[in-house]
């Protein structure tokens, strides 16, 4: 398995941050079977304040750049992607791996 993790800025908007927190416990249906589809096999996503952390675990073959812009074009994923955006302060049009950064671990109590 692969962890990648990822950050994200929300638009600093109380009402919109609550809205994207909402919109995330309806995610539609077509969103996490594209996930499953492309090899993610958990996706996790954690808020403080305005700021968003992402977990995201996947198969080992897993290729990021490959397999995020084989996701881009799985059935509502753009329109997905199109509806988060306005809390996330980005162009509607932006792919997920244009408006998430992946972060670098540097720590792991389990590496020796």
């Amino acid at each position: 398995m692969k962890r990648y993790c990822q950050t994200l800025s929300l638009v600093d908007n109380p009402e919109m941050i609550e809205k994207y927190v909402e919109a995330h416990k309806h995610v539609w249906p077509e969103i996490i079977q594209g996930q499953r589809e492309v090899g993610i096999l958990d996706m996790q996503i954690y808020r403080h304040g305005r700021n968003l952390f992402m977990i995201c675990d996947t198969v080992d073959d897993f290729d990021w750049e490959r397999d995020m812009a084989r996701l881009a074009t799985l059935p509502r994923q753009a329109e997905w992607e199109a509806y988060v955006a306005q809390f996330q302060g980005c162009s509607a049009s932006a792919r997920s791996d244009e408006k998430w950064q992946l972060m670098e671990k540097i720590f792991d109590s389990e590496e020796k």
